[in-house]
């Protein structure tokens, strides 16, 4: 089958798990994201293409296969829709939009700059239309020009907010805490009430938030307080005479999911690391700055829903980050929490500047065209705010 021009069409459909699997995992290992001849982050999805997409409430994956050997992939995209806050400041309860989230696109490089994105990101936002999106968003790293040419050239996306990607490796040792910030659990009741009730208007906040914290792979939400006479009477009581400085956060476990692995690495870099390690273990005691095992597969987990309150809440959301970095221990090898460009809490979270992506970029449009709000209020072109909630189904 050609086109006009005598070439080989390139059909676009939507991901088949009997036929298309092998397809996807070989685009995907196409596009592996690192430098050629350098170390390169290969992302396994434990043999399930959709993965990262199939905790949400509504999704899509599509598939671009050529005419030319009836079969081979050689592009696909993910999507993913839901309600979420848009963040805007109105009396009464938080204002909600319908988004689409656009993920995981890829062409093999044999089909470059012959219009296939532009073609799958067309047919993922007219699936997003159909479903009742009014807006549409997706991330990518700002040095990726290729993704931001096309997104903000031609797809006429608005750069939106530029959150910061924060990874602590994994150590044998425990970090050191705040002393004067406890840390306690919250059920996941108790959680949603919270999350709803002080961080209800938080830009992306999902309107379906129970379903996030009741998820297998939610590992738990957690309460830091910075106050010694702090005790837990339940969260009507907290949210009636909150203490002076707390934060709020909750953990994903991401290695469900997929698992990470860094490859190209030189035998002297994994010597190195390795080494790091076996001091680490032999010597807790001197907080060896270990290097874990990167080079085979590894799980990560992600810190979601990191807000909070107080003079002192920085500091909360240090004690939070820590415990969860000690948590992880012989379960993950790092722990990554996404924080808005403004957010006041990110100043004492503990992070490596090596593994962390200091500005990431997101971008989003108005979808069909439609019309600011009658006040003149566009959503995709509006001012960031202090924070930001990062949905775990979508890391």
């Amino acid at each position: 089958m050609e086109d006009a021009e005598g070439k080989p069409r390139v059909i676009i459909r939507e991901y088949s798990p009997s036929t298309d699997r092998a397809g996807t995992e070989a685009v995907d290992r196409e596009c592996e994201v690192g430098q050629p001849g350098g170390m390169s982050l290969h992302a396994d999805l434990l043999g399930d293409p959709v993965a990262r997409i199939r905790n949400s409430p509504a999704y899509l994956m599509l598939v671009a296969e050529t005419s030319a050997q009836p079969g081979r992939i050689v592009g696909l995209i993910r999507g993913t829709v839901k309600s979420v806050a848009t963040g805007k400041s109105c009396p009464g309860a938080p204002a909600f939009a319908s988004v689409g989230y656009i993920l995981g696109l890829r062409v093999s490089p044999s089909h470059r700059r012959m219009g296939v994105a532009l073609r799958l990101v067309g047919h993922l936002e007219r699936w997003f239309a159909l479903m009742g999106a009014e807006y549409a968003y997706m991330a990518t790293d700002k040095s990726n020009e290729a993704s931001v040419q096309l997104f903000t050239g031609r797809c006429g996306y608005s750069k939106f907010r530029t959150p910061s990607l924060l990874v602590h490796p994994v150590h044998a040792h425990r970090l050191r805490a705040p002393r004067r910030a406890a840390v306690l659990p919250l059920d996941a009741r108790d959680a949603e009430r919270l999350y709803r009730r002080r961080f209800g208007h938080v830009e992306l906040f999902p309107a379906d938030i129970g379903a996030v914290l009741g998820n297998r792979l939610s590992l738990g939400t957690f309460l830091a307080v910075v106050d010694d006479g702090f005790r837990w009477r339940g969260v009507e009581h907290f949210l009636a005479s909150p203490p002076a400085s707390w934060a709020v956060a909750s953990l994903w476990d991401c290695g469900g999911v997929f698992r990470l692995e860094m490859r190209g690495a030189s035998r002297l870099r994994r010597a190195a690391a390795a080494a790091s390690r076996a001091l680490d273990r032999a010597a807790k005691w001197m907080r060896v700055p270990s290097v874990p095992d990167f080079f085979r597969p590894f799980a990560g987990w992600f810190a979601y829903g990191l807000g909070g309150e107080g003079d002192e809440a920085a500091l909360a959301a240090k004690a939070l980050y820590v415990s969860f970095v000690n948590r992880a221990r012989g379960r993950a090898a790092a722990v990554a929490v996404e924080v808005a460009a403004l957010d006041p809490l990110r100043r004492r979270l503990p992070h490596w500047r090596s593994l962390s992506c200091a500005e990431d970029l997101w971008c989003m449009k108005r979808l069909g065209g439609g019309e600011p709000d009658a006040d003149g209020w566009d959503w995709a072109k509006s001012a960031p705010g202090q924070s930001i909630f990062v949905d775990p189904r979508e890391v």
